[in-house]
């Protein structure tokens, strides 16, 4: 598997993370960067979730490795983390 050019996952954090954290982190460095730039603050959680198209039925995303549930609210949460994250360092990576 080829290694993404983003590294949030190592990113310091306003808060102790854990495994499920990280993964999560790990997960958004993963996402294609087009697709992120396309998400919108002002959708709804269901236009997230079809949006993402990883979650399941229980509302809780399908993601390997991890010891609790991510729901949509965290999700959103760390993707906001993870949109700053690469407009800091953007223009780092492709220059």
């Amino acid at each position: 598997m080829e290694q993404p050019i983003w590294n949030f996952e190592q990113e310091p954090r306003e808060r102790p993370g854990d495994e499920t954290s990280v993964n999560l982190r790990a997960y958004f460095d993963r996402m294609d960067d087009a697709k992120m730039r396309e998400y919108s603050a002002a959708w709804s959680d269901d236009q997230v979730v079809d949006w993402d198209g990883n979650f399941r039925d229980d509302g809780a995303l399908m993601i390997a490795c991890c010891e609790r549930d991510i729901d949509v609210e965290e999700y959103r949460e760390e993707l906001q983390h993870a949109i700053q994250y690469r407009n800091r360092v953007r223009s780092l990576l492709h220059s």
